[in-house]
Parts: structure tokens; sequence; C-alpha cells
């Protein structure tokens, strides 16, 4: 418990057997409850899972690993707590954890993305660029800053997740865009927390080839969905150059993206003046 809240950790893991261990061991005191999500490793990850609760499935994705252990705490748990998502990689310091779960013990956030503000020199290339492309486009789908959507180190109080719709979620590499989407939508509070970049050389998962263009996708749909319901919520603002720019993202320049989200924060500020 911390600061009289309940506090839990959800680690979806698959093929971790060298990091899970030290994972687990290096979990701070004041958790409660760790639920490790095995999902179809082919080695000895789930043997070494030691107290922890342990939920198995077949290779699904890291998305549905993760609603898993999100649900199971919500069996498990009958007072309010803070569910916490870590890697089974070793690469989230659980140090930066009290930090995670502070602005919503304080009542300034529901949710708190971690920010790895050193990622520069430690954060292979090409992850970088895929870091700024999605938390770009992810910025512009859930109309506020993202600064590192692919973060997976996040906090999320059960007040949330009791409310989420479980049937309607996203499976794979995509879920922290999905997740960020969803709550913008529903007016929940998003917060940022600085954690460090810890990088020894692991293998990603993603497939970028595949990866990209669907995450891309769903965040562009995003946009175009949030700029529709924004104009007919209230059309204050000049239809036609909403739906101007709107046709135009569909080129899928990002020049467009960019006068779409212009003439949408333009909309917003419009109704929040009034």
């Amino acid at each position: 418990m911390y600061k009289g809240m309940h506090v839990a950790v959800v680690i979806p893991a698959k093929d971790e057997e060298e990091h899970i261990g030290n994972v687990l061991a290096t979990i701070p005191e004041f958790v409660d409850r760790v639920v490790v999500v095995n999902d179809g490793s082919k080695d000895n990850t789930a043997k070494l899972v030691k107290n922890a609760d342990l939920i198995q499935l077949e290779g699904e994705g890291v998305g549905a690993a993760i609603d898993a252990g999100h649900q199971h705490l919500l069996r498990v748990l009958e007072d309010d707590f803070i569910s916490v998502v870590m890697a089974g990689d070793g690469q989230m310091d659980p140090d930066d954890m009290e930090g995670l779960i502070e602005p919503i013990i304080c009542g300034k956030a529901h949710h708190v993305k971690g920010e790895r503000l050193d990622r520069a020199g430690k954060m292979p290339v090409i992850r970088r660029f895929g870091t700024f492309l999605l938390s770009l486009l992810t910025t512009l789908a859930c109309g506020q800053s993202i600064r590192d959507a692919q973060c997976g180190y996040t906090a999320t109080c059960s007040r949330v997740l009791n409310s989420w719709n479980w049937k309607k979620s996203w499976k794979g590499y995509g879920y922290p865009n999905w997740w960020l989407m969803q709550l913008s939508e529903k007016g929940w509070k998003i917060a940022h927390s600085p954690v460090k970049a810890i990088y020894r050389g692991q293998k990603s998962g993603i497939r970028l080839y595949s990866f990209l263009p669907k995450v891309s996708l769903m965040l562009l749909l995003g946009l175009h969905l949030r700029i529709i319901r924004n104009t007919l919520s209230k059309p204050t603002f000049p239809i036609s150059l909403v739906w101007t720019t709107y046709i135009l993202a569909w080129t899928y320049n990002p020049l467009m993206f960019i006068c779409a989200h212009i003439a949408d924060r333009v909309h917003v500020t419009t109704i929040l003046e009034e």
C-alpha cells in the first residue's frame, strides 16, 4: 500500500526467462499484488514466476495480456487500487514507480504514462524514429500532447478499469495508443511522469513492416473521428474548413495532419470561450 492506496502490478511476459526473475525480485515493497501474464512463452518463463499470480495465455498479444491482468485484479481486489503495467524484459526501473502513481494519489490524473526523457543516445535510432512518428499521430488523435506514446510503463486507477469496455480493445503492440485515444475520448485525465530508458540489447518483438501501417491507420481513423465528433457536437466553427482539412488529411500528407489538428484546436477553443 502506498499512502493509503492499494497498488498492484501487471507484467505481460513472453519468453522472458532471462529477466522475469529479477523483475519480480525488484518490485517495490509497497506493491500489494503482482500478476504475471505469460503470453504463450516457449521457454521457462512461467516456471520462474514466484510470489505472484500467474495467468496463462496462448500468444494473444501484449494488449490482450495486459487486459487479462487488469481484469484479474478487478476480480481479486475489492478496494480501490492503482494498476501499474511493467514489462517483463527489465527495461523499466521499479524506482520510477512512485513517480507514476503519485499523480493518481494526488487526484491530478486517472492514467499516468511514463516518459523516457533520456531516450536519446540510449534508444536505438529506429525506435526513436518510430516513437517520434507515433507520438505525433497519437497527439493528433487524442487532441493533447503525448510525448512518448510507446512507453508501456503506465499507472491506471481502478475507476477507469471498472468502467472500461473490455470487449473493445487492441490486442497487439498498438495497445498504448489505443488506450490513450479511448481515455481522451472519455475525458479521463492523463498525466506524464519521467522514467529511465533501459536497454540491454534485447530484440524487440515488434515487426515494423506490419506494426507501423496498422497503428498509423488506427490513429488516423481516431483523428478523423475526433474531428467529426467535435464538429457535430457544436458546429460553431465553419464546418466547411473542418471538412476540407478532414478530406485533405486522407491524402496522408503530414502537413495536412497538422492543418487538421490546428483547425480542430481552433474549433475547440471557440467552444471553450463561449
